[in-house]
């Protein structure tokens, strides 16, 4: 028996299942994110380069991609602990920063952070999508990235003593690359060798999260003790066709042509490959047959416009409880996980977001009022999670 058996492992060290409490399974508190930056169109690359401030704050709202600054969430260490402590006296105990490497892991700061605050946080192994992957990391074998991603639990991780307590977030995108299936393989390898929690970002298509359970399955994973993100990203109703793109003219171009009367224009890049993690409630149902925890973590996320497809109408935080209500009610309340994902500076506090007590000071009474009891609450946002992160 592994001496991690029965412990989940924060960036502090071991502590008991039964001390976490409420937890988020799916935040950031130090990364960057320009890996998903989104050039603007010239006649806004001036308010594009600009500090965050109140008189462009709707733009980035609206375009939280095409924005440098706001994809650098490593700058904001001081305002996060605050709201890390905000987080904690309003009943927060947990939780699992997703960083992993491609987009700035850095251990030392998540180990200030729960010094600091008091808050229990386990960091993730591994590697984010193919875009971010090194020439070193596409070079390893399976057996290779399975021996990293060991190392990082084991001993440390990015040359600390510092060690993470869960695989993950591994980023997939759609169609999985060989590199994105090396790394899924050699999750599985290191989740069979150790009995650590895994959690994966499924690429965005409706086949996506089905082809990962298949490819993790095939290579020895516990499907049980993972968890597919992003199950609220979403088409919440009808979906605007996609233009017919002109010959030589990309599909960016018009949609900012079509909507460049608005000052805030919509800006994004979309080739056919990009769609939502599609699940109607039919493919939802299925999908949670195949046993792996399920998590929806863009609450707070309500956008106009999705910036990775504006043909898709994303789901609000109402629609995002009636899918968890939708499953509590089908039998699943012990696979439900919740988070919002924050990953960009917008979204805290200090610019005017939500930040990471959203949940717990507006979601949870919204599901209570929503026929969501608090038994069932409990279960998922402190039995799952704990169920989850304790090592086998």
């Amino acid at each position: 028996m592994s001496s991690l058996s029965g412990k989940v492992q924060t960036v502090l060290g071991l502590v008991e299942p039964n001390e976490l409490g409420r937890t988020l399974t799916h935040e950031h508190l130090a990364m960057t994110f320009d890996c998903s930056y989104y050039p603007p169109p010239p006649s806004h690359e001036v308010i594009s380069k600009e500090p965050i401030m109140m008189k462009n704050l709707y733009w980035i709202q609206k375009n939280p991609y095409s924005h440098k600054e706001n994809l650098q969430l490593n700058q904001e260490t001081e305002a996060i602990k605050e709201e890390l402590l905000c987080f904690k006296a309003k009943g927060g105990g947990a939780l699992v920063e997703n960083t992993t490497t491609g987009i700035s892991r850095d251990v030392q700061t998540l180990k200030w952070f729960a010094e600091e605050t008091g808050v229990h946080i386990i960091s993730g192994a591994g590697f984010y999508v193919d875009a971010t992957h090194s020439s070193e990391t596409r070079a390893m074998s399976v057996e290779q990235l399975t021996g990293v991603l060991i190392n990082e639990i084991l001993h440390g991780a990015d040359g600390t003593s510092i060690k993470c307590g869960v695989i993950g977030e591994i980023g997939c995108s759609w169609p999985l690359t060989e590199s994105e299936r090396k790394v899924l393989q050699a999750t599985a390898h290191a989740q069979a060798q150790l009995g650590c929690p895994v959690i994966i970002h499924p690429g965005r298509n409706p086949s996506a999260p089905f082809q990962i359970i298949q490819v993790l399955q095939e290579a020895g994973a516990d499907i049980s003790r993972t968890v597919m993100s992003h199950l609220d990203r979403y088409s919440s109703g009808s979906s605007i066709p996609h233009p017919t793109p002109e010959p030589h003219q990309p599909l960016s171009q018009q949609y900012s042509s079509r909507l460049n009367s608005n000052c805030f224009v919509f800006v994004c890049t979309i080739t056919s490959s990009q769609h939502m993690t599609i699940l109607d409630k039919k493919e939802l149902l299925e999908f949670a047959q195949l046993g792996c925890y399920l998590e929806f973590d863009l609450f707070g996320t309500e956008l106009l416009h999705y910036q990775f497809n504006p043909a898709i109408d994303m789901p609000n935080d109402n629609k995002r409880i009636k899918r968890v209500r939708l499953l509590v009610d089908e039998g699943y309340e012990d696979r439900i996980l919740m988070a919002h994902d924050i990953h960009t500076k917008h979204r805290l506090v200090k610019y005017g977001g939500h930040g990471y007590s959203h949940i717990l000071t507006n979601i949870v009474p919204k599901m209570l009022l929503r026929g969501i009891t608090e038994n069932v609450l409990d279960k998922i946002l402190i039995e799952n999670p704990k169920q989850w992160l304790t090592f086998k």
